[in-house]
This record gives structure tokens, sequence and C-alpha cells, in this order.
């Protein structure tokens, strides 16, 4: 009987990973409406400026995709209990989340030097809305490094010891999740603005 009831236990998707996903599939829902929005509103015709995403932006792609690769080391030494090479990994992908953010921004004041306003009197609706969904999305970003940070903080307290791969499973997941939906931006600004 006992060893049923353990089986059962570990079938069953944890309460955290399940707000996950389903935090997740709000997100997706909501990208997809801003773009979208952004096709319907681009086909409109009206006062549309044409331009292509200023170099920073691939710079910032391969950024967040070595990121998503230091949290999938990160994890696998998590598990293995490698806790130094943990340590180490989970600093770059933090320091790699902060480094997208500020190359975003960087991307942002591109634009507005070179004519693309993204907010104010002056601004159009295609900067405004590549403003507003890449905006949203560093958000996003940002709340990820938050938990990589709280994750790092953990990892060098001495005073406290657990192994529960939970909270580096959901930053994970998140992570990758988050990648996804810079890639999947990313093509789309680039394919539908070309």
């Amino acid at each position: 009987m006992m060893a049923t009831v353990s089986d059962q236990q570990r079938k069953r998707i944890h309460p955290h990973k399940f707000s996950l996903w389903v935090g997740m599939a709000s997100i997706l829902m909501m990208f997809a409406g801003f773009t979208s929005a952004y096709i319907v509103k681009r086909n409109d015709g009206n006062n549309w400026l044409e331009f292509t995403l200023p170099p920073v932006f691939w710079y910032s792609t391969v950024v967040i995709l070595l990121s998503s690769l230091t949290i999938f080391l990160a994890t696998k030494a998590f598990k293995d209990r490698n806790m130094a090479r943990y340590r180490v990994l989970i600093t770059i992908t933090a320091a790699l989340g902060v480094l997208f953010t500020v190359l975003q921004w960087t991307g942002f004041e591109y634009l507005q030097n070179h004519g693309v306003k993204l907010i104010g009197s002056n601004s159009n609706p295609a900067g405004s809305f590549l403003g507003v969904i890449t905006g949203v999305h560093m958000l996003h970003v940002l709340g990820g490094v938050v938990v990589l940070i709280v994750l790092f903080a953990r990892a060098y307290n001495s005073r406290k010891k657990n192994y529960s791969t939970v909270p580096i499973e959901v930053a994970s997941t998140y992570w990758h999740f988050v990648d996804a939906i810079w890639i999947y931006l990313f093509i789309f600004f680039n394919i539908v603005s070309a």
C-alpha cells in the first residue's frame, strides 16, 4: 500500500509547477494577442513606419540563448549536487539575463535616436507596438532575474541546505519559456516588419 501511495505522489505535478504552467499559458495568450493586434494595425496601413530592428537585438538574442544553456547546465549541476558548478552557472545565468535587458534597452535607445519614437507625441504605432511588446517581455525577463538572484542567494547560504529540485526546475522552465517567447518575437518582428 505504501508503494502505491508513493508512486501516486510521484506522478502528480507539483503545485508550483502547475501554477507555472497556468501562468505561462496566460503569458503566451497575451503575446499572441499583442502580435495579432500588431498584424491588424500594420495591415490597416495608416501611418505605419517601416524600419528594421537594430543589430543589438541580434546580440541580445545570442545572450538569451546562452542563458538558456547556462540554466540548463545549472539545473543539471544542482541535480548532481555539484554545488560549486551550480553557483557559477546560476550566477552566469542571472548576469546574462541582466545583460539581455541592457542590450534591449540599448536597442530602444538606438531606435529613438534614429527616428523611431516609441512613446510620446511623435511616436508611431509601429514603434509603440515594438516598445510595448518587447518592454513587457523585458519585464518578464527581469522577473526571472529576480528569481535567479534568489536562487543565487540560496546557493551561497551555508546555513540552510535544501536539495529540493523544484525551485530550480520551476525557474529553469520559466527561463526557457521567456527565451522561447523572445525567439518567437524576434522572428516575428524580422519577418512581419520586413
